[in-house]
């Protein structure tokens, strides 16, 4: 389901809101200022205890081939995430969503997960945070594998931190690879009420 309604001012805390009844906002580019609910009758969810990492993914993780840091650059993650790449030619994040997750970050709902080599970022993933749900927003990669290490690392924290949830909107096939699965609306409901009941905390 979408909804506009244009007398609603939008905040953090409305947002939110909407995360714990399960709605997430879009734009339909970046060049348009408005954004819309959305409540899909089927979501993307990656289990946790049904994640996957090919043999390949896992031995570079090991070797430690990126520096990962946690919310050193969050603003410039969401910005990597609204770049035009080739197989991502528009995005969705715009100005509004840019500065409504900004305010998230600094309220310590908002998260990023950053790939870094030679104190360069060259990859990364945001969410949102709340109680025992991580809510996927969107990740880019501007060198091989960044943004899958960064979700690799992501998983083992939501895993040592208690959460019980990592929403990723929608399945692609690209997530698929890890795990992810299709979640009815009457499934993902349960399963969202389940992680509200549960105390997380992404950070120490």
């Amino acid at each position: 389901m979408d909804g506009r309604d244009d007398r609603l001012e939008i905040t953090p805390q409305l947002l939110l809101k909407a995360y714990s009844c399960g709605m997430f906002p879009m734009a339909d580019s970046a060049d348009d200022p408005e954004i819309f609910w959305v409540e899909p009758e089927v979501r993307g969810v990656i289990p946790l205890d049904g994640f996957r990492v090919s043999k390949s993914l896992a031995k570079k993780y090991r070797q430690n081939r990126f520096e990962i840091r946690v919310n050193t650059a969050f603003n410039a993650v969401v910005g990597g995430c609204a770049e035009p790449s080739s197989d991502r030619p528009n995005t969705w994040i715009n100005a509004t969503i840019r500065g409504l997750y900004s305010q998230l970050h600094q309220m310590g709902h908002a998260h990023s997960v950053e790939a870094w080599n030679n104190d360069q970022l060259v990859g990364g993933l945001y969410g949102v945070s709340l109680q025992g749900a991580f809510f996927g927003e969107s990740m880019f990669s501007r060198q091989t594998d960044a943004s899958k290490i960064c979700l690799v690392h992501l998983v083992e924290r939501l895993r040592r931190r208690g959460y019980v949830l990592l929403d990723t909107q929608f399945t692609t096939d690209h997530l698929k690879r890890f795990g992810a699965v299709d979640m009815p609306k009457y499934d993902y409901e349960a399963a969202l009420n389940n992680a509200m009941a549960v105390e997380a905390t992404f950070t120490e």
